[in-house]
């Protein structure tokens, strides 16, 4: 029995690696609006299978490394495609080079959080998971570029988004994990999972538009806690210069 439950996290990320392809498919056939949702499908099929591994207890090297190739796809290939064809495509070979940094960097970052998965910090990822990179462009083009916000702002936030995100990803900031809904983890961390279950309620009553201000929120959490460390480190820093610098006046007096 535990043996075939070892292919149930498996069947959600094949299920991940489809929502993919479909959705590069509809970017192709020029469906903006399919192509971002089946990005938004895939990112819930990657939480699901990762639920069910912990529940059923079959979380195998197997399983890491499919998920990995299907996050490859749709987190970094499909987001890719829709920024192509949506708005890089009119630059020719700049556009194809600019909208393929959502993949090449997704592919960096989802190497190196392999090779330190092994003793790696539950708390927090080092860098902005590949996931939330892809969900910020998806519910972007399909929620406020050139709907909610005004054809020059959607202009200024591609670009914004076509760099910064590539740049978190690769990052050393630290952002939170997501918990995991239970009584032990409510205890441990009852702030994060209270706001992870208001958030949740606030874009299903926003019908959607509120999980890309959510997204700049989460990303805005990492930049803002290695902004606040790197003072601390200087203020330390600069506190042990100044001890150092009274002991030798005390002892060369």
């Amino acid at each position: 029995m535990r043996y075939r439950a070892r292919f149930i996290p498996s069947l959600f990320t094949i299920l991940n690696l489809f929502s993919g392809f479909m959705s590069v498919i509809n970017a192709a056939n020029g469906n903006l609006n399919q192509a971002c949702l089946f990005i938004i499908y895939a990112s819930l099929f990657d939480v699901f299978d990762g639920v069910v591994a912990r529940f059923t207890g079959t979380s195998s090297k197997f399983g890491v490394e499919l998920d990995s190739l299907a996050d490859v796809v749709s987190f970094g290939l499909a987001p890719s495609f829709v920024m192509y064809y949506f708005y890089f495509s009119h630059l020719d070979g700049i556009g194809i080079a600019l909208a393929s940094l959502p993949m090449i960097f997704g592919a960096l970052r989802l190497a190196r959080f392999n090779a330190q998965l092994v003793g790696f910090d539950k708390n927090y990822f080092l860098g902005v998971p590949v996931p939330i990179t892809a969900i910020t462009i998806s519910s972007f083009f399909l929620f406020h570029f050139n709907k909610n916000f005004s054809p020059d702002l959607s202009v200024t936030f591609v670009y914004i988004l076509t760099f910064l995100l590539p740049i978190l990803m690769l990052s050393k900031f630290r952002y939170d994990t997501t918990p995991k809904f239970s009584k032990r983890e409510f205890k441990l961390h009852p702030v994060k999972t209270t706001l992870i279950i208001l958030i949740i309620i606030m874009v299903f009553a926003t019908r959607g538009e509120g999980l890309f201000p959510f997204c700049v929120f989460y990303l805005s959490t990492g930049i803002y806690r290695g902004a606040v460390n790197s003072v601390k480190k200087m203020f330390r820093s600069k506190s042990h210069n100044d001890e150092e610098e009274n002991l030798k006046y005390k002892t060369t007096n």
